[in-house]
């Protein structure tokens, strides 16, 4: 089974976009963990929406389109990872060490686990 994992986080919050040398490598080394796991499929972290980002919104009809930054954004995505698990328990135990990488750097942080829609769930 395919799982999406997505991380949010407030643009707002300092050194939320700006990772200490030491939280880089946590996460060197649990995306290495996971890797070697077979788990891992893809996954990368996105830059601020002030960073080359656009939105379109499609509202009873009409399209808007925007240019970055989001404004009152408090739950930006900020990145993602892919993985290939036995089932949502293990996805919530490879999420749950996720998180734990930014409570050590002292960030707040939501992760939605979510499967990917590979036809039929059973």
């Amino acid at each position: 089974m395919r799982y999406m994992l997505m991380h949010k986080l407030d643009e707002d919050q300092p050194g939320t976009f700006d990772p200490s040398p030491e939280f880089i490598e946590r996460m060197g080394a649990f995306v290495g963990e996971a890797a070697q796991a077979g788990v891992l499929l893809a996954g990368e972290g996105l830059l601020k929406s002030s960073k080359e980002s656009g939105r379109i919104t499609v509202e009873k009809g009409k399209t808007t389109v925007i240019d970055g930054p989001f404004t009152e954004t408090k739950e930006l995505i900020a990145g993602f990872a892919l993985m290939e698990v036995r089932d949502k328990d293990e996805a919530m135990e490879w999420a749950r060490r996720f998180v734990d990488l930014f409570i050590a750097d002292g960030v707040d942080v939501e992760v939605d686990v979510r499967r990917v829609n590979e036809g039929p769930v059973d």
